[in-house]
């Protein structure tokens, strides 16, 4: 009798091993590539749970599952590989939808079926499968507290709106953004505040009246700090991760801080899609909806929130560092036309350089 309690007991343990092993996807094998426009550190933790995770999964470019470049310079790259057939990827994790749109159009998206998107999500998602978002950027404003009294002197006030970060004259060759021929989010925010149902043309002419400068976002958060900018139009996840750094290492800052504008913030919720079986690099669908499926659990939804970005989960509570209520962004947000985005992708890029950037 105590023989066989102790061989049940055996395959009991065997059986929980067996469970254990599914629950990794050790089945999922192969090689897989996605292009990626997520910061590299976010880009670090997802490669190290996605080899916990998929452990027999192999990684396409030299040990990193993601190959980085930002939303406009990985489109540029995906059009010259287009003309071939086939892209150099099997998963795409860009900033904006518009580009999903896009893509879902010319038949290069292999469609994902994710089993209770509709309450498992608080952003829209494509009803047939071929994109999801994952991670939600959010474009604000930036200044220095420190700083407002010495501004206030000279006679600018801090913007606490995006019209009046664009056309307040005091702020002429006082504030800074981001390119939106070379960056996703920023091209987003551009595409949103230009659309007619809010500034227009107005908003590009303003920032052209008002010199604004066009550089990097590590640029514009030192010349807030120095007092070259007194405001600049950046994304959240950047000024929380300063902010973060500098309180882990024992010296807080408070010389820098976000401006939730009052006029609305701009979301951004960034997609996962999985290309189309024909197209792909290493033909490996298997591999690319265990992935995709994974990106929308708990686990992920963390890491997102860990770099500095918000979870799409309809339940999530927890909000990024030093960040605020996400479903109150929500309530604010100003909302980007994705289909005027697609569709209208040149107008808006030639706009921008025919009125700000030639001056």
């Amino acid at each position: 009798m105590k023989k066989i309690v102790a061989i049940l007991l055996a395959l009991v343990m065997v059986a929980g091993l067996s469970t254990s092993a599914l629950a990794v996807n050790e089945d999922v094998s192969g090689k897989l590539a996605i292009y990626s426009s997520m910061y590299q550190f976010v880009i670090d933790m997802m490669d190290e749970a996605i080899k916990a995770e998929f452990p027999n999964l192999e990684p396409a470019f030299d040990g990193s599952f993601f190959f980085y470049g930002g939303t406009s310079s990985l489109i540029t790259k995906l059009y010259g590989e287009m003309e071939t057939g086939t892209l150099g990827c099997d998963m795409m994790l860009v900033a904006e939808p518009a580009f999903s749109l896009e893509l879902k159009d010319a038949g290069y998206l292999e469609p994902i079926e994710i089993e209770g998107a509709d309450t498992l999500l608080r952003f829209p998602y494509d009803a047939e499968g071929y994109w999801y978002p994952v991670r939600v950027c959010n474009m604000v404003l930036a200044y220095n507290p420190e700083k407002v009294e010495e501004w206030a002197a000279k006679g600018v006030n801090i913007p606490k709106t995006f019209k009046d970060f664009a056309t307040d004259p005091a702020l002429k060759g006082l504030i800074s953004m981001g390119n939106p021929l070379t960056s996703g989010t920023t091209y987003a925010a551009v595409a949103s505040l230009t659309q007619d149902d809010h500034y227009g043309k107005d908003f590009l002419k303003g920032l052209a009246a008002n010199e604004v400068m066009i550089e990097s976002g590590s640029t514009a958060i030192a010349k807030l700090e120095t007092g070259e900018c007194a405001a600049i139009m950046i994304l959240e996840e950047s000024i929380l991760k300063v902010l973060k750094e500098a309180a882990d290492a024992g010296t807080p800052k408070t010389n820098v801080a976000c401006i939730y504008p009052e006029d609305g913030v701009v979301l951004i919720p960034s997609t996962v899609m999985t290309v189309a079986e024909e197209h792909s690099a290493n033909v490996n669908i298997e591999a690319c909806e265990a992935v995709e499926k994974w990106l929308l659990s708990e686990e992920a939804q963390k890491l997102i929130l860990q770099g500095y970005m918000h979870s799409v989960f309809a339940d999530m509570t927890e909000i990024p560092y030093e960040s605020v209520d996400t479903n109150g962004l929500i309530e604010k947000d100003l909302g980007v036309d994705w289909e005027n985005a697609y569709k209208n992708r040149e107008s808006i890029n030639t706009a921008w350089t025919e009125i700000v950037t030639a001056k």
